[in-house]
């Protein structure tokens, strides 16, 4: 079994979403796996990761109003200890979770037509974001 790990870091510039499958395909290419599954693992407690359309850009700030609404910042939450944005980037990232599994067919993600990976950056402010990947053949 062939198997290959990496740990791609993603420079945020605060609340967003955040392509990252072009870079993602990049590692994937040098692999050389032809089959097999990938797992995408964020490292973090105030991101995560989402597959969702890419073609649109309507489709990111409507997740992102919706997501501001179901977790949103203010002094309700007992864990502040860096902000009023602290505790809902940690419900938010939880909603997402941290991993996504995908196949690769052909030594190409089997993505939709309209699919993109990204990370999703819940803290006003940016930070660098680490995202391990591994892939099994």
């Amino acid at each position: 079994m062939q198997q290959t790990l990496a740990i791609l870091t993603f420079d945020t510039e605060g609340t967003g979403l955040y392509e990252i499958t072009e870079d993602i395909t990049r590692w994937l290419r040098e692999t050389q796996v032809r089959v097999g599954i990938l797992t995408v693992f964020c490292q973090h407690t105030s991101a995560g990761l989402l597959i969702t359309e890419n073609a649109s850009p309507a489709v990111p700030r409507d997740l992102l109003r919706w997501l501001g609404a179901a977790a949103p910042e203010g002094d309700r939450y007992e864990h502040s200890a860096e902000g009023p944005d602290d505790m809902p980037a940690h419900i938010k990232a939880s909603l997402l979770g941290p991993a996504l599994s995908l196949p690769v067919s052909g030594g190409r993600l089997a993505l939709g037509t309209w699919q993109g990976i990204y990370v999703w950056e819940h803290r006003r402010r940016g930070s660098a974001r680490e995202v391990a990947l591994h892939v099994g053949a």
